[in-house]
């Protein structure tokens, strides 16, 4: 696929998403040579999609994706048992892989719906990866949620007033 990367004028230029193979030459300007997205050209960068890391995760391996939304444990003043941070650790987990799922159909989506843009093949071994799970580049490690912010934008309407009343709930 690298081929089709833009720098041969006489080429079409693709980009895939999950293994779909798109012909993106409508946008020479955007996915060509010093366009804005020319990073995704000739490639499967379905984790630069997920990530924002458009340099380091021009991969189609997902695996590890889910950190870009999974929240930094950095709130130590809550108290939770060790039985209900494994439970909350395991649900965060699943809702961190369902947002990368809707990111990759969001991005799957804007390629297969463009009037400009068409579908023209898939990615042979698409998602078969072997070796260390790749880390989040450094711009997705920081763009992380922090628990400490979301338990403050998270509390109920009861819990507001009853930390302002300074009373239990």
């Amino acid at each position: 696929m690298s081929a089709y990367d833009g720098t041969d004028p006489s080429r079409p230029i693709y980009l895939a998403i999950n293994g779909t193979i798109f012909d993106v030459s409508a946008g020479r300007r955007t996915y060509g040579p010093g366009g804005s997205y020319h990073v995704f050209a000739g490639r499967d960068a379905t984790r630069a999609f997920v990530t924002g890391c458009f340099i380091e995760d021009r991969t189609d391996d997902l695996r590890g994706a889910e950190l870009t939304f999974l929240p930094v444990e950095d709130d130590e003043l809550e108290e939770l048992s060790s039985a209900e941070k494994k439970i909350r650790a395991e649900r965060g987990r699943r809702e961190a892989k369902q947002k990368v799922i809707e990111e990759v159909k969001k991005w799957e989506s804007f390629y297969g719906n463009s009037k400009k843009y068409f579908k023209v093949g898939m990615v042979l071994n698409s998602g078969k990866h072997t070796g260390p799970e790749p880390r989040l580049c450094e711009q997705a490690e920081k763009a992380r949620p922090r628990r400490s912010r979301m338990n403050k934008y998270t509390k109920s309407k009861e819990e507001r007033a009853s930390d302002a009343a300074g009373k239990p709930v």
